[in-house]
């Protein structure tokens, strides 16, 4: 279902071509998580909801895909902790800006930046990916993303913000690049952050601080990738043919 709606995004133009590659890969390696949210996921889900009730001026960047998988899930979040959305893409053209902002109000966003207001530049990225709103993602202190490109998530770390991915690749260079990582399904992720926003929204600053204090990316994707090992090693001894008898 997930496949289809990404190919069917594809024909309205607001996936390209390129989508469709990453939306496979990243299909590979929910195979390899199980097509479950695992552990490490919770771990970083709770981290970024902690970072974005603490956020001043939160940005959730949505690209094609994003849009095509989880429009609505995007617009619950984006309402649970009063951050903003902004298209950001890699093959940029204005109608594809605008088709994606169109599905994103359809689902209820009541503002989207990043389509006719992406004037500023994020520096070292003079390619089309580094115009931004500079009501958005240029002046955040904390921007998500999601099935995002590594170089520009370095460059947003480079300007001091902190950046959470949802990356289901754990060995990607977004993933590895980014503040916090979440190795999920994006359709899984979004909802699960918008639930432990909920949940914490009563926990006091400190308490927020010291989740946050204690919390090791680099033990995450370590983590990820011990699963992934495992769960393979375990498939190979218990056999992984289908039975037709």
């Amino acid at each position: 279902m997930l496949r289809e709606r990404v190919v069917e995004a594809c024909r309205e133009g607001i996936v390209v071509p390129e989508g469709l590659i990453a939306h496979g890969r990243g299909e590979c390696f929910d195979y390899l998580v199980g097509e479950e949210t695992q552990f490490f996921a919770e771990e970083a889900e709770r981290a970024a909801a902690a970072v974005l009730l603490l956020a001043r001026r939160p940005v959730i960047s949505v690209n094609g895909n994003t849009a095509a998988l989880a429009a609505r899930e995007v617009v619950e979040l984006a309402m649970a902790t009063n951050a903003l959305i902004e298209v950001n893409l890699f093959y940029r053209t204005e109608e594809r800006a605008r088709k994606i902002a169109e599905l994103l109000r359809r689902n209820g966003a009541r503002e989207v930046l990043g389509v006719d207001d992406a004037t500023a530049v994020i520096p070292g990225l003079e390619h089309a990916r580094g115009r931004v709103s500079p009501r958005g993602i240029y002046v955040a202190d904390v921007v998500l993303v999601a099935l995002e490109d590594g170089d520009r998530t370095e460059a947003l770390r480079r300007m001091g913000k902190t950046v959470i991915a949802i990356d289901l690749n754990p060995l990607s260079h977004t993933a590895r690049a980014a503040s916090i990582t979440i190795v999920d399904n994006v359709v899984r992720a979004l909802p699960r952050i918008t639930k432990y926003v909920e949940e914490m929204r009563t926990w006091d600053e400190e308490r927020l601080e010291k989740l946050l204090k204690e919390y090791d990316n680099e033990k995450v994707l370590a983590e990820a990738l011990r699963f992934i090992s495992k769960r393979l090693l375990e498939l190979a001894e218990e056999g992984v043919t289908i039975s037709l008898g």
